[in-house]
């Protein structure tokens, strides 16, 4: 007798990995609010700008003057003390949950499930913290050098990421 296993699709696996239901073709979106003024933090906008190939995450620069104006669930000054993210469904995110959505929707199946762990948000939640309040000064130092490489690796976008 010849028995059939069932292949496993890797949505499937994506939802062993992240302990999240598969994102189907109608996933909600991520709108992320970034600090555009700091190297690094647009460079991690880069590299999702590449990987958004499902077009599910939308970016906003709230440096932007136009920011204060558009009505956003969250102020500037919110924005720039810590990562927000709102879904499709206006639930908004703040902190390390914005990275393991971001990185769900950018297909980065691992980082999506190192982000999205109950044991590690502690570690991750205290270093983010850490990492927010002084990210202009760490990003003066590393941030134009990876900011250079994460242009290199998505030469179509060298300015600022659509909105």
């Amino acid at each position: 007798m010849v028995s059939v296993v069932p292949s496993v699709t890797n949505e499937q696996n994506v939802q062993r990995a992240t302990g999240r239901q598969p994102m189907s073709r109608g996933q909600e979106s991520l709108t992320i609010y970034y600090d555009g003024s700091c190297p690094l933090c647009l460079a991690e906008i880069h590299v999702l700008t590449a990987r958004n190939r499902r077009g599910l995450m939308n970016f906003i620069d709230i440096g932007d003057k136009a920011f204060a104006d558009t009505g956003h669930p969250v102020s500037c000054a919110e924005a720039m003390a810590k990562m927000h993210g709102r879904l499709g469904d206006g639930q908004l995110l703040v902190g390390v949950p914005v990275f393991a959505e971001a990185y769900r929707r950018a297909d980065l199946e691992f980082l999506a499930w190192l982000f999205s762990r109950a044991w590690t948000r502690p570690i991750l939640d205290i270093g983010y913290g850490w990492f927010a309040r002084y990210r202009h000064s760490i990003s003066r130092v590393i941030g134009p050098p990876l900011l250079h490489l994460a242009r290199w690796w998505n030469p179509a976008k060298q300015e600022r990421p659509a909105k």
